[in-house]
């Protein structure tokens, strides 16, 4: 079964305050905006890595903001983009301790805590991805794109996917391949915080891909996986 963004929130059992850190590859800023754009209460929406400065979501955008200034804006809006500054078309992020702190002053802060350069998956370097200890959910992002195409062509840093994967680069993604990187602490799982819980979260979904999503959600075993339709843009949360 898939959902729309607007259930994101209900499908992956937040709480009524949560730390949601995204990571792997596409769907991670459109995820953090759903949950702006549907979640009640307060949401910051926020990085540990790098955003483009035009997405934004209509919301207001606080940088280098100190904890007083953002309780006051989130008292005049209920969702704000708070970034550490901006560097040429990039929005540098905060530091993961940072958004530890600010759970204590929103009911949701949604951090987009990995980088893809728009690739649909993704393995992670020595130093990423970039998850605050206090997170309540961590979410692998998946996109559709990246599964039945060559690794070398559907990944950032096929090489890593590769070898998580215990295959070659020009190997083709399998359900069972993704599902080895999604469940290792090399892969998808690395830095998830104890106690913190992990979901999958694959998107653009159509209905051909259900066989597909099925099968991967049987080789995750007890990892709840969320499927996304392949919903048209006017019907996506803003990003811009």
């Amino acid at each position: 079964m898939t959902i729309g963004w607007e259930a994101l929130g209900e499908t992956l059992e937040l709480g009524p305050r949560a730390l949601v850190s995204f990571v792997g590859g596409g769907g991670k800023t459109t995820a953090v905006f759903a949950l702006g754009r549907h979640r009640a209460g307060r949401t910051v929406i926020t990085t540990t890595t790098k955003m483009g400065i035009e997405r934004t979501g209509g919301h207001p955008v606080l940088i280098d903001v100190d904890d007083v200034e953002l309780g006051r804006a989130l008292d005049d809006h209920r969702c704000v983009v708070a970034w550490h500054r901006l560097d040429d078309r990039r929005a540098v992020g905060v530091s993961p301790e940072t958004c530890d702190r600010w759970l204590n002053l929103a009911d949701t802060v949604a951090v987009e805590a990995d980088g893809s350069r728009r690739m649909p998956f993704k393995a992670p370097l020595d130093y990423e991805p970039v998850i605050p200890s206090a997170s309540t959910h961590v979410v692998a992002c998946v996109g559709m794109a990246a599964v039945g195409a060559a690794i070398a062509d559907g990944c950032q840093r096929p090489d890593q996917v590769a070898a998580v994967a215990s295959c070659r680069e020009s190997d083709e993604l399998t359900p069972e391949r993704l599902a080895r990187v999604l469940l290792s602490p090399a892969g998808s799982r690395k830095g998830v915080p104890t106690g913190s819980r992990f979901s999958v979260l694959v998107n653009r979904v159509t209905d051909t891909d259900r066989s597909v999503v099925d099968e991967l959600r049987q080789l995750l075993g007890d990892v709840p996986l969320v499927a996304i339709a392949d919903l048209p843009a006017d019907r996506l949360p803003d990003v811009v």
